[in-house]
């Protein structure tokens, strides 16, 4: 269906709702509500028979959760999955804000989609996620890439269908884009692949870290009811998943946005240890909001697993302070001793920062002598960069570029010494894995995943995919196991 691309300079005002950062970062007092999804509606059940998509996904686990949702509603449309851009009569992005790289690829790749939109007019591409929720791209977008049918953020994915409708019957740039962020929606379609699931227990943050630009683009905290999330994690072990991700920007603040029940993560992860599926993770928690009560869970195992992702971001009380953490050095390492006394043999995973404004040399040995203490296992290791509309990006960028790629080498090396001598201490020992599937590397090798998120190759038939084993490490290194099978457990009946 051809559609005529509007030009650059239109004035666009009366076709969309463009976002706000400052909007964005008004915290309001209105309660938010839940709705229960009845479905697509009856004329876009079928406006994509013999029709293909193609979602292209950038980001965080967050991001891949809102493709999930997004595949679902097409496949109920009818459409069909491709992963052939040639062969797509819809593109989508879904886009990540966090590094200005991310948003450099996405520009890249919507260059490339030109020619395509160009040699055939019908096709509909769409940007959406968390670059959507910027002025700075969206504004970038109609005025350099006019050839994009659809902008929408992350409050609205929901509203996809209409999105669509509006795209093909009309004749200009749809753009939808809620600065504020919508309710919570129940019951939208979800298409998960494989043996591993997430779940999203909560969106939004209220931390306002100032260098991250996630409040703005993800809204206010918002936790989805219990009931709702424990039904869909039941109905996952039903249909067979392995391993269920509890995900949310902040899941350690689950439940503090409620008015009529006193319900924590802790409440939360204790409750979904009594359900029948092996492995439960959950990811990110905020030192600041992990409570007693979260590490007495947690400490119970079962299916919940010992792997913590911890992010400290810097090592140095001070840094932390311009980086509102709201947590101090000490702090986070009496958190960090609580949970080993707790789960002994728990490992720690992080997310650091270097060369944040204002941080001096002492500042930056500070956050290696942190990585010394705790020996976490692996990190994400990051030089700072500033993104537009945050707090941070009004600091003086003072640490040179050559200072900051030294301290992330130096970083780097001694997180490869402790990651090393971390998976050492597992040599000869007999660990469970979860069978992903071959190696990336070589399709001879299965690659799977410990209890605590450790890499294992191994030999073994194909057919063990999807399957729990027990593995003997022989050969640690610094990022993966190898090891040989010991035993498979049987095939778990549904």
């Amino acid at each position: 269906m051809d559609k005529t691309i509007p030009k650059s300079d239109k004035d666009y005002s009366i076709y969309f709702q463009p976002p706000s950062l400052k909007e964005a970062k008004k915290r309001g007092k209105e309660d938010v509500s839940v709705h229960y999804e009845a479905g697509i509606a009856d004329d876009m059940k079928t406006i994509g028979v013999g029709k293909r998509y193609l979602i292209r996904t950038y980001g965080c686990q967050m991001n891949e959760h809102d493709t999930e949702v997004m595949k679902g509603m097409l496949e109920d449309m009818g459409y069909e999955p491709t992963e052939d851009k040639l062969d797509a009569d819809i593109i989508l992005l879904n886009t990540c804000a966090i590094r200005e790289n991310a948003e450099d690829k996405v520009f890249g790749e919507l260059g490339h989609l030109k020619t395509l939109k160009q040699e055939r007019p019908g096709l509909i591409l769409g940007v959406c996620g968390c670059m959507s929720q910027e002025e700075s791209v969206v504004n970038r977008i109609m005025q350099k890439h006019a050839f994009v049918d659809i902008i929408f953020g992350t409050h609205n994915i929901h509203r996809l269908p209409a999105l669509l409708k509006e795209a093909y019957y009309g004749k200009e740039m749809v753009v939808e884009v809620w600065s504020k962020e919508g309710d919570i929606i129940e019951n939208l379609p979800k298409k998960r692949e494989g043996m591993k699931a997430w779940v999203n227990i909560m969106y939004g943050c209220d931390k306002f870290c100032t260098y991250c630009i996630v409040p703005y683009t993800r809204g206010k905290e918002r936790s989805r009811r219990p009931e709702d999330v424990l039904a869909e994690i039941r109905d996952l072990a039903r249909k067979g998943f392995q391993e269920i991700t509890l995900l949310g920007q902040n899941v350690n603040a689950y439940g503090k946005d409620f008015t009529d029940l006193t319900y924590t993560f802790g409440d939360l992860m204790d409750d979904v240890r009594k359900i029948d599926i092996p492995r439960i993770r959950f990811t990110t928690s905020h030192p600041r909001d992990f409570d007693d009560r979260l590490i007495e869970v947690l400490a119970k195992k079962g299916n919940l697993v010992e792997h913590i992702h911890l992010p400290v971001q810097s090592g140095s009380t001070e840094v932390l302070k311009r980086m509102s953490r709201k947590y101090s050095r000490e702090h986070y390492l009496q958190l960090v001793a609580k949970i080993k006394q707790a789960i002994p043999d728990v490992m720690l995973t992080t997310d650091i920062i270097v060369g944040f404004p204002g941080e001096t040399d002492e500042q930056f040995e500070e956050t290696l002598s942190l990585v010394r203490e705790v020996r976490y296992d692996s990190a994400f290791t990051f030089i700072y960069s500033p993104r537009d509309g945050t707090p941070a990006a009004g600091m003086e960028d003072n640490v040179p570029e050559d200072v900051k790629k030294e301290r992330l080498k130096r970083l780097n090396d001694l997180m490869t010494v402790i990651a090393r001598e971390r998976n050492e201490l597992l040599r000869g020992e007999i660990v469970e894995v979860l069978v992903e599937g071959e190696s990336k590397t070589n399709p001879d090798v299965l690659s799977g995943r410990t209890r605590t998120n450790k890499l294992v190759h191994f030999y073994g038939s194909k057919e063990l995919s999807g399957r729990f084993v027990h593995v003997k490490v022989t050969e640690p290194q610094t990022w993966l196991l190898k090891g040989e099978l010991v035993q498979a457990q049987p095939a778990r009946v549904v």
